[in-house]
């Protein structure tokens, strides 16, 4: 671990678990310095350049966002980080500043890896889904160092953490992106998390925020933490304050109306053909049973198996998902 996180990082650990416990509005630490500093420069000169093919989102299209979760077939620094993140005395390290215990290193790097958000890309208040989809594990920790060689906060692309997004009282902690620093936070049902409109460069250069990501998991978490398996739970944000009785729209405003509309719009959409997958294949599954108790057992399974999938999970993923676990 010496050669991983810095020594600033580990002689820290006590405080950082201090803070990680009284923080607000929910769990969380911000650790400036956090990497080795090599390992962290080498991880930067070593980013993957974006993949179109790997920035599809939950719509089916080519998005401002790419996330490479095949972290070893990157090679170089990303392979040693990968061994690394494995050693027990990595997760003891985290754990000791979590107050967690048994932590897993997740080897599908599910959702996670490297993130590249481009310009006008942004990413709405969510808590994520609660379970590993193909491990079942407790979804624990976020583990996010940022690897940005600079960044303003006018260039948006904060990350945000929110009391409540669904409540007009809701309080924001907002934490810039910058270089060598890692966001480590709780995933509860109300660790609300997420980022504003990444701006674009004046010169019409595109901006790029990029993050190394990694979730940890445990078997079990404390009882009163413990829900249904659920995807990840979005909240549209609000229009800005500027909208307002009295005020004039310009052709910003009209954009920033029709962009939230639109949002929306897909959205319901999205959602109205996810819900027509599910019954569908509903109905194929009664189709297909001969006895009530076997359909029964079949349907209970289909639940738990569409309550563990992660928003974004398109019909073939779905399909796939039941046939293995059928």
């Amino acid at each position: 671990m010496s050669s991983f996180l810095s020594a600033s990082t580990q002689a820290q650990i006590d405080e950082l678990h201090n803070q990680f416990t009284q923080a607000a509005p929910f769990r969380h630490v911000v650790i400036d310095n956090f990497l080795d500093e090599a390992i962290c420069a080498a991880m930067v000169r070593e980013f993957p350049a974006f993949d179109t093919k790997l920035a599809t989102n939950e719509f089916g299209r080519v998005g401002q966002k790419a996330v490479h979760e095949d972290v070893r077939s990157l090679g170089g620094v990303f392979r040693e980080v990968d061994q690394l993140i494995q050693e027990p005395e990595f997760l003891e390290a985290i754990g000791r500043v979590t107050g967690i215990d048994g932590l897993l290193y997740d080897p599908h790097y599910y959702g996670g890896g490297t993130h590249e958000n481009r310009s006008g890309q942004s990413l709405d208040p969510h808590i994520d889904f609660n379970y590993h989809p193909i491990e079942r594990w407790h979804r624990r920790l976020n583990l996010i160092v940022y690897l940005n060689d600079e960044w303003s906060e006018d260039w948006g692309g904060s990350i945000d953490f929110h009391s409540d997004p669904w409540s007009n009282d809701d309080t924001v902690r907002s934490v810039s992106p910058l270089l060598n620093r890692c966001v480590l936070f709780e995933t509860t049902e109300h660790s609300w998390h997420g980022f504003h409109s990444i701006e674009p460069d004046i010169s019409g250069a595109v901006r790029s925020r990029r993050s190394f990501a990694v979730y940890l998991y445990s078997v079990d978490r404390p009882a009163v933490e413990k829900v249904a398996p659920h995807t990840t739970h979005y909240v549209h944000r609000p229009l800005p304050d500027r909208f307002r009785a009295g005020h004039t729209l310009d052709e910003d405003d009209v954009r920033t109306i029709r962009r939230a509309v639109s949002e929306r719009s897909t959205w319901i959409k999205y959602l109205y053909d996810r819900e027509m997958a599910m019954s569908a294949t509903i109905e194929a599954l009664r189709a297909s049973q001969g006895g009530r108790a076997s359909l029964a057992r079949r349907l209970a399974l289909k639940r738990r198996v569409v309550a563990m999938l992660p928003a974004g999970t398109r019909r073939g993923d779905l399909a796939r998902t039941i046939t293995r676990r059928s």
